[in-house]
Parts: C-alpha cells; sequence; structure tokens
C-alpha cells in the first residue's frame, strides 16, 4: 500500500495530527532529564510509548539524535521501530538533499527496504533542483514510502530562495509544489509526495497555489511556534483538507507522564476537528 493511502486512512482513524520528537536540550531539562544519551533515549522512549497508538504520525528530528553520534542514531532506531509496532506512520526530519551517487546514498538511508533509519516518510530539501530527488522519489515510490518537499517555510530566511521568481514568473516555491503535484498525478485517494508549508506562512493564496497538489501538506508551526488550529483555514483554504498539522513543543511540554502526553495529543486533535467541521 502507499504511503498517501496508508496516511488516508490512519488521519481517518485517529485524527490529522503529526507530533514531533525535538528532544533539545530545554525540553529534556523540562522533562528533568540530563542532556545526554541517557536522557534522549528515556525522552524518546516515553513519547513513543504515549503516543505511538494513539496518533496518525510522530515524526523524530534527526538533528537532535545526530548531535550525540552513534549512540543517538540507535536511540532514532529505536524509536522507528517503536512507532511501527504502536501503528503510527513515521516521518524522519532529516531535510536532505543532494546529488546523483550521493542522493542514491540518501535514498538506501531513509527508504531503503531493509534500513533502520527508513520510516514511513523522510523530508527533503530541494534547493539543488527537484530533479536531484529522482533517486529518492523513486526508491520510496517502490518501497510505498512517502517524500515531503520543503516548499514554504516560516523563518524569513526562507523567502530569499522561496519567494525568488523564475522566468515563468512563479515562485520557486510554487515550482515544487507543481513537481510534486506531477508527481502525484492520478494517484488515489492521496499521492505520496507532499510539501511542506508553515502554519505561520501569510498570504499563501495570493502567491501560491496547491490546488492540485493531491498530496499531503505537512503544516509545523502550531502551538510553540505562534500558530494556532483556527489559523489552518486561513492559511490553506480549500486545500485544508490535505494538511496534516504538526505539533512538537506543545504536545511534548506535557510531559513527562504518558498520560499528560496522551492528553495533550488528544485536545490538539479535536482542536483541530472543530475547525475541520469533523
Amino acid at each position: 500500500m502507499s504511503f498517501g493511502s496508508r496516511l488516508s486512512r490512519l488521519v481517518a482513524e485517529r485524527g490529522p495530527l503529526c507530533v514531533g520528537i525535538d528532544p533539545h536540550p530545554a525540553l529534556l531539562a523540562k522533562w528533568g532529564l540530563a542532556d545526554d544519551i541517557a536522557g534522549l533515549e528515556r525522552f524518546t522512549l516515553t513519547t513513543v510509548e504515549a503516543l505511538a497508538g494513539t496518533v496518525a504520525v510522530i515524526k523524530p528530528q534527526a538533528a537532535f539524535f545526530e548531535r550525540f553520534g552513534s549512540k543517538g542514531v540507535a536511540v532514532l532506531e529505536q524509536a522507528l521501530a517503536g512507532i511501527r509496532e504502536g501503528g503510527a506512520l513515521s516521518v524522519v526530519d532529516a531535510k536532505r538533499g543532494d546529488i546523483g551517487s550521493t542522493m542514491a546514498a540518501y535514498a538506501d538511508a531513509f527508504a531503503g527496504a531493509d534500513s533502520p533509519l527508513a520510516g514511513d516518510a523522510v523530508t527533503v530539501s530541494p534547493f539543488l533542483g527537484f530533479g536531484s530527488l529522482r533517486p529518492l522519489l523513486d526508491l520510496a515510490a517502490a518501497n510505498g514510502r512517502g517524500v515531503f518537499v520543503l516548499a514554504l517555510t516560516s523563518n524569513p530566511e526562507g523567502a530569499q530562495v522561496q519567494h525568488a521568481r523564475g522566468a515563468e514568473g512563479k515562485t520557486v516555491a510554487q515550482s515544487m509544489i507543481d513537481a510534486a503535484a506531477a508527481e502525484n498525478a492520478g494517484a488515489q485517494p492521496l499521492g505520496s509526495v507532499g510539501v511542506v508549508v508553515g502554519a505561520t506562512v501569510t498570504g499563501l493564496g495570493r502567491e501560491h497555489d496547491l490546488s492540485a497538489l493531491n498530496g499531503p501538506i505537512l503544516s509545523p508551526g502550531i502551538g510553540a511556534q505562534g500558530a494556532t488550529a483556527a489559523d489552518l483555514k486561513a492559511v490553506f483554504g480549500d486545500a485544508i483538507g490535505n494538511v496534516l498539522p504538526n505539533s512538537s513543543r506543545e504536545v511534548l511540554g506535557a510531559g513527562p507522564g504518558v498520560s499528560g502526553l496522551r492528553e495533550a495529543a488528544a485536545r490538539t486533535v479535536e482542536s483541530v476537528r472543530s475547525v475541520l467541521g469533523e
């Protein structure tokens, strides 16, 4: 089954929410944990225990594991195995991007059939050109995995590249959205090549069109970054049905107890569902 199909089914069952696992030092300290490998493991596995059986998608941020070297990467591998066992889908937030054989190696790592680092999907940076992602797009499709392509991020520096216009007058971001749409053409019920668009991006409808994407829209920014569930309709308009809101600190801050994490995730799901009228 394709990633898009599995995502559609699970969102219908569990609600439209992706929870990030971002074990940065401030959150570890808030949980009373040391900023070391033991703290990382406790934080991560507690989050997986709490949420893998209840939310649709969990997104570990690879950088927070990689900073501890091989032991941290081993914790990431444990997390991905636990997410899979709990029934949620995993998105490895790695934001990789390169060309040729190097991109093919990233594809093996994050979309290979037997790779312990491969989640159900991975985030990628397309700014070496969308075509540079071809090895990953092809391998992910062959193995039923998904890809989320950066398009419109909410950091102020992103506009320098993402809002720049090409010869046809399109923004770079729109070119990436259109390229993703071409990958998803004809897919039912949803394509497996998504885009990342921040929930705090303003003026989206005036400059960019997501109507033909036919794929998921991963939207970080709910909670600590300032966006609310109510902002989603204003930002995404008619594309709201394909939006997968991401919340990290808003949910993780309710730890370290399993019940607190589950309750925070459930509140967020309900707030999104109320906006969508579900």
